[in-house]
């Protein structure tokens, strides 16, 4: 039997999480660049199958060695896959048209907070103190980010933005309990549905859009995202999990908007007013302390998929 690879060291895995950050955050700047040629239920499609077929020879190593998971668990993982890649993410790309990438990117990482809230009532899980008092945080921090105002414009784009939030927060709440009964490793949680959404992307995207004709451009932004941004960020981020604990690493990729803030800033010219960064910084501070959890929720949140669409 062959050894298993040497867990990362802390400084390695740190490193390791803070590339994932970086990574992460630049998504929906990369992704907004492709929009200039690609439509955007083509690139989602185009982005997440290209990963899909990337990542498919771990999975079918591992199938080999132990088989696929029962009937029933393939169900739900391509439940998974539709609501977190063809709803969530495809509305994540349409909306990217008309809201600036920084606060789709602000506003996904609330989403954790909207899983909290759906745990309440579907996984019978009780908040602790500290995680109320996080909800709140994040929600007065949230009100802060949009006291400025809304273009109308970007408006027009926020309930399509709600329907991705949707999407992705059933995705977690179905995704953690699979993971808290040890139903499913997390490569087959990550692969198994980014199959399933990316296939139906392509086919949404070939009725509505019609076939992807790429430029140059666009090409390079579909392979960046499908190898960097998903293949190359996952491996990344389940390695440094191998060292670091879930909230640890959560903590971490609380950073991504900011990373995303500067990218825009840099390369999209789009700016945030300072009473816009202080909302999202007491957001990211909310949003931390609600993912601090009791040490039995903590070993099942280690083996979760993250949200995908980063």
């Amino acid at each position: 039997m062959k050894p298993a690879s040497p867990s990362p060291t802390l400084p390695v895995a740190l490193v390791e999480a803070l590339l994932t950050t970086a990574i992460w955050g630049s998504s929906f700047v990369v992704a907004k660049i492709g929009l200039r040629s690609i439509g955007p239920i083509t690139l989602a499609g185009l982005r997440y199958s290209l990963a899909f077929v990337l990542l498919l020879p771990f999975l079918l190593s591992r199938v080999r060695h132990s088989g696929w998971p029962p009937a029933s668990i393939l169900r739900r993982l391509a439940l998974l896959g539709i609501a977190a890649y063809l709803v969530g993410n495809g509305a994540f790309f349409i909306a990217l048209q008309v809201v600036p990438s920084t606060t789709v990117s602000f506003l996904m990482g609330l989403i954790p907070i909207l899983i909290l809230v759906g745990s309440l009532t579907w996984l019978k899980e009780s908040p602790t103190p500290r995680q109320v008092l996080g909800l709140i945080i994040s929600l007065l921090g949230t009100a802060l980010f949009f006291v400025p105002g809304i273009d109308a414009t970007v408006g027009h784009g926020l309930p399509i933005l709600g329907l991705g939030i949707l999407g992705f927060g059933f995705f977690g709440l179905l995704g953690r309990s699979l993971a808290r009964d040890r139903q499913v490793d997390s490569l087959m949680l990550t692969t198994v549905p980014l199959g399933v959404g990316g296939a139906g992307l392509l086919i949404a995207g070939a009725f509505v859009e019609g076939p992807p004709h790429l430029t140059t451009e666009g090409a390079a932004v579909v392979a960046w995202l499908a190898v960097v941004n998903t293949a190359i960020a996952y491996l990344l981020y389940n390695h440094a999990l191998q060292r670091l604990t879930a909230l640890q690493m959560n903590l971490v990729l609380n950073l991504s908007p900011f990373v995303t803030a500067a990218l825009a800033s840099l390369l999209l010219d789009e700016r945030l007013l300072p009473l816009q960064l202080a909302g999202m910084l007491i957001a990211t501070i909310g949003v931390a302390q609600a993912q601090r959890t009791r040490r039995a929720e903590a070993t099942a949140a280690e083996t979760a998929s993250p949200l995908p669409g980063r």
